[in-house]
């Protein structure tokens, strides 16, 4: 049994990072080659995907969603509203910087967990500042390249980097509100407020959410399928048996994989330097959450492993 579960969390861990690692590449290429806004893109995939996860849960049991909590709710809206902010940066930084450095600098949510898990009280060891110091030294490499490129692809960079930190707040809140829910009703819940936050964010800026060709539509569909039912949906389930930090961790394999299917689909090519950049990010996110370990002040297990409820109070 204990081998049934191990095999069934690789592979979901598996499913999960390709889903994710196609985000970045079908993003930029629906943007690029059709009409669709990206809070379109954000909407839908959220609309969509809360649609899908509530329908097996009302099958199965409907009475899921009157038994929520006011706190289960509160992390739920919580997680709902950084997720909604998350996608507006991200996708926004697509339309502005390459998909292999919005990619790696979207993936800093696990050394952000780590910062703001430092500033609630948790002592890291010194190959968590290491590896943090390493990462951020990673963005500004790539900034800094980016600097020199265009102004747009810097602020694409500064936007993905947000959208990093908002990751990590969505992560966080996601766990907690995971400790005592039901993947379907947490998605459905989570998914569902962050579609309206972000048709909100899109009748205040004017982005259109209908009315786009045939191409566009098909584009959605490909990334809601890909990214959000299966990705999204991949890590939220493992956030029941896996730290924030821990599912942030495996996340970092989207970095490589979104670089590799750029260069393949979008024949995308990038200065050495921001190679370089991508490699540090990669190399100090993989040393933070292995100096996660801690002896005594981890009551004798790794901080990656222990329940979030030991990280911080509500």
């Amino acid at each position: 049994m204990a081998h049934y579960a191990v095999t069934v969390t690789f592979f979901l861990a598996a499913l999960g990072v390709l889903g994710v690692a196609s985000s970045g590449p079908l993003i930029a290429a629906t943007l690029g080659s059709t009409t669709v806004t990206a809070l379109a893109i954000a909407f839908w995939r959220n609309a969509i995907g809360a649609a899908v996860m509530a329908t097996p849960t009302l099958v199965r049991e409907p009475a899921q969603f009157g038994r929520i909590t006011g706190r289960e709710f509160r992390w739920s809206l919580m997680a709902a509203l950084a997720l909604a902010l998350h996608f507006a940066c991200f996708i926004t930084s697509l339309q502005l910087t390459s998909v292999a450095a919005a990619t790696a600098l979207v993936c800093l949510q696990s050394a952000w967990i780590a910062v703001i898990q430092l500033f609630r009280g948790v002592k890291h060891r010194w190959q968590v500042l290491a590896g943090l110091g390493t990462a951020f030294g990673g963005v500004v490499a790539i900034t800094g390249f980016d600097m020199g490129t265009s102004p747009d692809a810097l602020l694409g960079d500064l936007l993905a980097v947000a959208g990093g930190l908002l990751a990590g707040i969505y992560t966080l809140a996601g766990g907690r509100a995971r400790q005592s829910m039901t993947t379907g009703t947490y998605t459905t819940l989570c998914y569902g407020m962050c579609a309206a936050f972000v048709a909100v964010l899109a009748l205040f800026t004017n982005q259109p959410l209908v009315g786009f060709e045939a191409a566009g539509w098909m584009g959605i569909i490909a990334i809601t399928v890909c990214a959000q039912l299966i990705g999204h949906t991949a890590f939220n389930h493992l956030l029941a048996t896996m730290s924030p930090l821990l599912v942030s961790m495996i996340i970092l394999l989207e970095i490589p994989g979104a670089a590799l299917l750029a260069a393949v689909f979008l024949n995308e090519s990038l200065p050495a330097g921001t190679y370089g950049g991508l490699a540090l990010i990669l190399v100090g996110l993989a040393v933070v959450v292995a100096g996660q370990r801690t002896g005594k002040a981890g009551r004798g297990r790794p901080l990656a492993e222990r329940p979030l409820a030991e990280l911080g109070t509500d």
